[in-house]
Formats: structure tokens, C-alpha cells, sequence
């Protein structure tokens, strides 16, 4: 017979290994999918271990900034800046996604610059 499952039992830590692995996967999914991957990252591993909850954390901050960057882009289209504002914040998205995504992999700390701080 299996073991009953506590609904009370504390969640088991990340090791070193899974959290580097799911904090680049956290940056580079933010490329694809926007804020979802920091999101769900962010409410699935927070409690998980330091260095993920560091890491989903000012991803989450991060897409949320260009969401609302995204947004401004949107509706400046109407006086044309909002094109070059658009380009920009997909170059940045990537660009700093990337670099996130390399300092999570080597087990460092990053945080994004420009960034609004929505979750502490």
C-alpha cells in the first residue's frame, strides 16, 4: 500500500542543480512566452529554495515591467514612437533574458536594470 500523503507536509528544497536548471528555463521561457513562465515558476518554486525564488522573482518583475512597456508601445503607435518603442523593449526582452539566463546557469545572482519592483 502507498503512503498516505500529508496534506500539511512541508515542501522539500530544491537541490543546487534543479534550481539553476528551472531559474535558466524561468529567463529563456520569458523570451517565448512573456511573463507566464516567471509567473507560474515564481508561484510554483518560491518556497523551493533561495537562489529560485531570487531568480523567478526579478524575472517575474522583469516581463512585468515590459508588459507595461509593451502596453505604453501599444497605444503610442498612434504618433508612430511606439514602433521604436516596441523594438526596443523586444531587443531588451532577449537580450536580457539571455544574460539573466547565462547568470542563473553559472549559479549567480542577476538583476535585471530598468526594472520596477512589483514583488519584493
Amino acid at each position: 500500500m502507498p503512503t498516505p500523503v500529508d496534506p500539511y507536509q512541508q515542501v522539500q528544497p530544491l537541490n543546487p542543480s534543479d534550481e539553476k536548471l528551472w531559474s535558466t528555463l524561468i529567463h529563456i521561457g520569458g523570451i517565448f512566452f512573456n511573463f507566464l513562465p516567471a509567473l507560474i515558476g515564481y508561484i510554483v518554486f518560491k518556497d523551493r529554495g533561495p537562489f529560485i525564488r531570487q531568480h523567478s522573482g526579478t524575472a517575474l518583475n522583469f516581463q512585468l515591467t515590459l508588459l507595461v512597456a509593451y502596453f505604453v508601445g501599444v497605444i503610442t503607435v498612434i504618433i508612430l514612437i511606439g514602433f521604436l518603442i516596441l523594438f526596443a523593449v523586444g531587443i531588451a526582452n532577449v537580450v536580457f533574458s539571455i544574460l539573466a539566463a547565462v547568470a542563473a546557469n553559472k549559479g549567480e545572482p542577476y538583476e535585471y536594470p530598468l526594472t520596477i519592483k512589483f514583488i519584493k
